[in-house]
């Protein structure tokens, strides 16, 4: 499982996501309707990829530990490198959970989709809900706060999307929340790892529920000019 936690996005692409892969070449990427994350193992490879993926979203990610792509300045343009982490579970810090957590549908996509565009616009797709679980808590009738999977290989599944309405913060949502996702993951009998921005708040919580630092993890996030 080490090697493929180390190009998370690449191996997902090659077992579980596999229905999900356009292939360009030693560069992944997802169908840009379900996620616009990309993978790679030659940088000297993503120029090419980059500027035909372009034609078919115009805002995506490229993601590796430490490898720096390479891209067309003509064409494709470097918005941002965000620092992130990757988490991975080492021992689960169990508690109980008081709020009920609803296994989410196809009916609740748009209210993911708004929800999580409100409060982390930028990378959420209606059809990333395709890639996993996705379970939320609701009051007042709407949904205020979610928790679902993204990456996944045979070895592990990712938590992601861990967003709380603003009005609901420190209510502990979205702490019941990771760790009921992170229950069905262990259920499932795989590894529960996530990513996070380096000096992201959250990741005291993600300590406390028992995940540690494992390694950098970058997202290169482009657009077409």
């Amino acid at each position: 499982m080490e090697n493929k936690l180390k190009n998370p996005v690449w191996y997902s692409l090659c077992e579980t996501h596999h229905k999900f892969l356009l292939n360009y070449d030693e560069v992944k990427f997802y169908d840009p309707s379900i996620c616009p994350f990309g993978a790679f193992t030659n940088t000297s490879k993503t120029v090419e990829a980059l500027n035909e993926y372009s034609k078919l979203t115009d805002k995506f990610f490229l993601v590796s530990e430490n490898k720096i792509p390479t891209y067309d300045k003509d064409k494709i343009r470097l918005d941002k490198k965000i620092d992130g982490c990757q988490m991975v579970l080492e021992n689960l810090t169990d508690f109980d959970i008081t709020e009920e957590v609803i296994p989410l549908t196809e009916n609740h996509i748009d209210q993911i989709y708004n929800l999580v565009w409100l409060v982390m616009p930028g990378y959420y797709r209606k059809r990333t809900f395709d890639m996993g679980k996705y379970f939320g808590i609701f009051k007042d009738n709407k949904l205020v706060a979610v928790t679902g999977q993204r990456m996944q290989t045979d070895d592990f599944i990712e938590v992601s999307a861990v967003v709380t309405h603003p009005e609901y913060t420190r209510k502990g949502f979205a702490k019941q929340l990771s760790q009921h996702v992170t229950k069905e993951i262990l259920n499932d009998g795989k590894h529960p790892i996530l990513h996070t921005n380096k000096g992201n708040h959250a990741i005291q919580l993600y300590e406390k529920l028992g995940y540690r630092y494992t390694r950098d993890m970058n997202w290169w996030y482009f657009h077409k000019k």
